[in-house]
């Protein structure tokens, strides 16, 4: 586990403490999701203030708003298996607590916590850097940052004077820790019509319209 997260751990109750969820008692992870997340701020805005050396503070701040998210975080923790390692109380784990992606994203960021209170902030920025690295170097330009798929397609049809997209749910299914949804996304100038599937409605219309989008810019 320790090697996977980059950090021998002197104190490995820290570790625990990190992976123990509130509902399985205290000592819990709340103060140190607390302090975590400070942190990953920090690390973040650090390492894109180094990456985009001339962008502004508006394209800082909203790229750093979409490495820190909850989405974002709790991909990361399953790369680091943090789900198979929690500690959770009964009801947690009997709903799927360690797939949830709000309990994974508050678990890594109190495990971020944890590195920096066994260790000092150069050490934690050296564990926590190389799982940004990727996120990083697939941002978009500066200058688009923050803008989702949605919002794209809106402004590029808008440009054209095109009527707006159509969404329309196609599908519903799993159990409610578990949900899928299947949404399609219509235009009628151009005609053109594509699908996308997420664990929300919204995230399913977002995949949709990014869909629509790369077919666009492939005519």
């Amino acid at each position: 586990m320790t090697d996977r997260i980059g950090h021998r751990f002197n104190r490995p109750e820290l570790l625990q403490q990190a992976l123990t969820h509130r509902s399985a008692g205290a000592p819990h992870n709340e103060r140190l999701e607390f302090l975590g997340d400070a942190l990953v701020n920090l690390i973040v805005a650090e390492a894109l203030y180094e990456y985009w050396p001339k962008a502004d503070e508006g394209a800082l701040t909203r790229a750093r708003a979409e490495l820190v998210r909850e989405s974002a975080l709790a991909p990361i923790a399953r790369t680091l298996d943090l789900g198979a390692r929690l500690t959770l109380g009964p009801g947690e784990m009997k709903s799927g607590g360690h797939r949830r992606d709000s309990i994974l994203a508050d678990a890594l960021e109190a495990v971020i916590a944890a590195i920096y209170l066994d260790s000092d902030f150069q050490s934690c920025r050296a564990a926590v850097m190389p799982w940004f690295k990727e996120a990083i170097a697939a941002l978009p330009p500066p200058n688009k940052v923050g803008k989702d798929a949605k919002t794209r397609l809106q402004e590029w049809l808008q440009a054209r004077q095109k009527p707006l997209p159509v969404y329309a749910l196609l599908t519903e299914s799993g159990e409610d820790h578990a949900k899928s949804f299947q949404v399609s996304c219509t235009l009628s100038q151009p005609p053109l019509e594509a699908d996308g599937v997420g664990n929300s409605r919204r995230a399913a219309e977002q995949a949709a319209a990014e869909a629509v989008l790369e077919r666009l810019q492939e005519r």
